[in-house]
């Protein structure tokens, strides 16, 4: 049912599209596939980078995690050794001398577990920081 006041008829009003205008749309839509196709790439390697970040993340804290469980347990068990040994101590200055060396020995035990966990950290978070690195120096060359 197409009369004469149909607006959209195409006999009432003959459109036909320029050469020119065609070209510059067809020039424009080449152009955006393009940059739809380096977006997808660029997404693509960006999604992959973000999951071995987040992998190498979650297995560093599985091992810092599990290295706090070591010295707690360790740290429990000494805690629960030297209140035995105090409780069968003698004399006051037993109960001193086995305090004293059991305070001494407990904090050259937490240094070693705080350098240790420190070293630990730095690791995960060199070995997370890898796959950022690697993706960057695709995109980005070092200055010169």
């Amino acid at each position: 049912m197409t009369g004469a006041t149909d607006p959209f008829s195409a006999s009432i009003i003959p459109f036909e599209v320029p050469e020119q205008m065609r070209a510059f749309a067809e020039k424009g839509v080449s152009q955006a596939r393009e940059n739809y196709a380096k977006f997808k790439d660029a997404a693509e390697t960006h999604n992959g980078t973000v999951e071995a970040v987040f992998a190498c993340a979650s297995k560093g804290t599985s091992e810092y995690t599990a290295k706090l469980m070591e010295f707690m347990k360790a740290n429990t068990s000494a805690h629960l050794d030297f209140a035995q040994e105090l409780l069968g101590s003698k004399s006051p200055s037993d109960a001193l001398e086995l305090w004293t060396g059991h305070t001494r020995k407990q904090l050259e035990t937490l240094q070693s577990q705080a350098k240790e966990l420190l070293e630990l950290g730095q690791r995960v978070a060199a070995e997370t920081a890898e796959p950022i690195k690697a993706s960057a120096s695709k995109f980005y060359k070092p200055a010169a």
